[in-house]
């Protein structure tokens, strides 16, 4: 019973998402009261008639008492929680126990982190953000939600199953030689040759990396690039994993064919099987695949129907070819960039292993003058919320008058015969007169231009970058051929690593090389928070592949105990502890949060800010927790650079107190040694 709801202040739908579950549950309740002869009303006004009574009281006592309800749980245990951004109001919804407030919470700002990267600044107006999210056209409606459903339930099973989702931090495949080769062809080779390429249509490669599964084997950055932020890179991966989804059973090799990929266990050697010749290349690829669904198979109708309605898994398969427009954070010197537009190209190299591109276009510098044009409204807009008088507020930093010939300049550059850029030297000209009037109600009348700037400068980036450019002939893109030889040059390169890698990605580091050393230790997660990566021992139970503690019982429950310590510790933290150290039954955990200098000095240790129930989550993917706790940290170590990290670590209980404090120690000292891990 789960569900996910996007509305407007007017309980109209801008997007959906439910279980089978709650699916059937709400077509039994509102089709039960359909008259006979007439069918089933169509869900989406099921769901907001459902929902409306929640939306509109929700709305009332933002207006009647500025303050709302932020969650609340029903007599039958169904678990309510709200939040509202802007005029968009967000309501997650949990009634068969498996979630509580904070994953809600955390399904929530995920969400608005994945609709941020998919529309950009459009999202900072509600105006044009409805309009985008329910399209008038209702085939372009289902295609777009039928994708935002896709990449939720994307994100639910890589937070069910991988420890990098669960922690949100960037798990690196760990064998160094293999990974500076990698860095090295995509530098020397693959971004040079793509960027000095005439068939680039004026997009320059900033970003390349090699995704197996969702572990890192190699990223590169251009010169020219700004840091790719934790964020991004993790919501790039679920993008990525919606487009070409790994089914672990089926691409890997079996683990056991390929012993010891860890170094862990007896020392043995992995040969590399030869490459294929051109024969062989040839009759794979026209051997026929066998279908493996049964010729007949009786399904409940409901459970059809409710299937059939929500075809989360029915999106068609993409075209390489055609890039996603992303909107990523760019940090240059001239300050912090939100959601600027870049293009996404994810090519697969084989089942389970992706080359992922990032490109910039050749108008981004656009959307960083509307950033500073909308930054500059922004704050002149809440001075005057405020109650400073007009003519005070227009004098702040930045002044109207500093932004008046930048932004004269800008509209002209962008050409009168644009619609967009048309409204909006109407919009501007209208703001400029009001500035020289004056006289009473100025402040409201202010407040209102500011209001409607905002708007037009939101509403000519969605033209340069959301719309379609460019002629049928002339694309703006990486040029088909161009796609088709850096997916080649990549292949040819890993062709005698494939199978290797994929088996690598399932036991990246295994408990067995740890076990001589800290006996009685059953599994850790280590966190560097100041670069958002992570190292753990594979947790990975399938049919197929199977972690050191099997697939039975215990596996399964080991797997659930770390993931039940993970959110213990989130809820610590929020309330300013950064270590925790707890018994259950048979099993010892512990969590540390500690910070060091450059040279591994450990700082002393200061206070945790303490954060409200209904803050964002402690995490790196919807909003970056340990980037404001390393800015906050910071403050008393001026000149100095401060890295964070965290430690989780699971223990047999009958290890005596003092032993497992210092392996916890010993660990984090170990982790990170630059003979063990040189890459991180």
């Amino acid at each position: 019973m789960k569900c996910l709801l996007i509305s407007s202040q007017s309980a109209e739908v801008l997007f959906h998402w439910t279980d089978p579950e709650f699916y059937q549950n709400v077509q039994a309740q509102y089709g039960a009261s359909q008259e006979d002869g007439h069918g089933l009303p169509a869900f989406e006004d099921s769901i907001s008639t459902l929902f409306a009574p929640i939306i509109i009281s929700c709305i009332t006592m933002v207006d009647r008492l500025g303050d709302s309800y932020t969650s609340f749980t029903t007599e039958n245990n169904h678990i309510y929680v709200l939040h509202q951004f802007d005029e968009c109001l967000y309501i997650a919804v949990n009634g068969d126990g498996e979630e509580g407030e904070g994953d809600l919470r955390r399904k929530i700002y995920v969400m608005k982190k994945m609709i941020e990267v998919m529309f950009g600044m459009v999202t900072l107006s509600s105006n044009l953000l409805r309009r985008e999210l329910r399209p008038q056209d209702t085939e372009q409606r289902a295609r777009l939600w039928e994708h935002l459903q896709s990449l939720l339930e994307t994100y639910s099973h890589l937070r069910e199953n991988d420890q990098s989702f669960l922690v949100e931090a960037v798990e690196r495949l760990i064998h160094p030689t293999l990974c500076e080769q990698c860095i090295e062809f995509l530098e020397r080779r693959l971004v040079q040759q793509l960027n000095s390429s005439v068939e680039r249509a004026g997009e320059e490669v900033l970003h390349a990396f090699i995704l197996v599964h969702t572990k890192l084997l190699a990223f590169y950055s251009s010169r020219n690039a700004s840091t790719l932020s934790t964020s991004d890179l993790l919501a790039l991966i679920i993008m990525s994993q919606n487009m070409y989804p790994s089914n672990t059973d089926e691409d890997d090799p079996n683990p056991e064919d390929i012993e010891s990929t860890s170094g862990s266990g007896p020392e043995s050697f992995y040969t590399p099987e030869p490459s294929p010749t051109d024969m062989d290349s040839r009759s794979s690829a026209d051997m026929p695949v066998r279908e493996s669904t049964p010729l007949f198979e009786f399904v409940d109708p409901d459970v059809q129907m409710a299937e059939d309605s929500l075809h989360t898994l029915e999106v068609p398969p993409p075209d390489p070819s055609t890039p996603r427009r992303v909107f990523l954070e760019v940090s240059l010197k001239d300050g912090l960039f939100p959601m600027m537009p870049h293009s996404m190209y994810c090519l697969p190299l084989w089942p389970g292993i992706t080359l992922v591109l990032l490109t910039k276009i050749p108008t981004s510098a656009v959307a960083m003058s509307v950033y500073t044009f909308l930054e500059a409204f922004a704050k002149l807009e809440k001075r005057l919320n405020e109650g400073q008088e007009g003519p005070a507020a227009t004098r702040g930093q930045p002044t109207i008058h500093d932004i008046r010939s930048k932004l004269d300049k800008f509209i002209k550059a962008l050409g009168a015969s644009e619609i967009q850029s048309a409204q909006l030297q109407n919009v501007w000209t209208d703001f400029k007169n009001r500035i020289g009037r004056g006289g009473p109600g100025f402040n409201r009348e202010l407040i209102r231009s500011c209001k409607n700037m905002k708007t037009q400068l939101c509403g000519v980036y969605r033209q340069c970058f959301l719309i379609e450019s460019g002629t049928a002939d002339s694309p703006r893109r990486l040029s088909p051929g161009l796609q088709e030889r850096a997916q080649t040059m990549v292949q040819d390169k890993l062709m005698d690593w494939k199978d290797f890698l994929l088996v690598k990605s399932k036991r990246n580091i295994t408990m067995v090389s740890y076990l001589e050393d800290f006996p009685g230790l059953i599994h850790f997660i280590c966190v560097d928070r100041s670069t958002g990566q992570m190292i753990a021992p594979s947790l990975n139970i399938t049919e197929r592949n199977v972690s050191e503690l099997g697939k039975g019982p215990l596996a399964q429950f080991i797997k659930s105990k770390v993931w039940s310590l993970v959110s213990t510790t989130r809820r610590y933290l929020q309330k300013g502890y950064s270590t925790v150290t707890l018994r259950d039954g048979d099993f010892y955990f512990c969590y540390f949060l500690w910070f060091e200098n450059e040279t591994g000095y450990k700082l002393e240790a200061g206070d945790i800010p303490v954060l409200p129930d209904d803050s964002a989550p402690v995490g790196m993917l919807a909003w970056d927790y340990y980037r404001k706790l390393l800015r906050y940290y910071s403050k008393n170590h001026q000149g100095e650079v401060v890295k964070c990290y965290e430690l989780l670590t699971v223990h047999l209980g009958v290890i005596p107190t003092e032993v497992i404090l210092q392996h916890c120690r010993q660990l984090a000292s170990k982790l990170w040694e630059p003979s063990r891990n040189p890459l991180l």
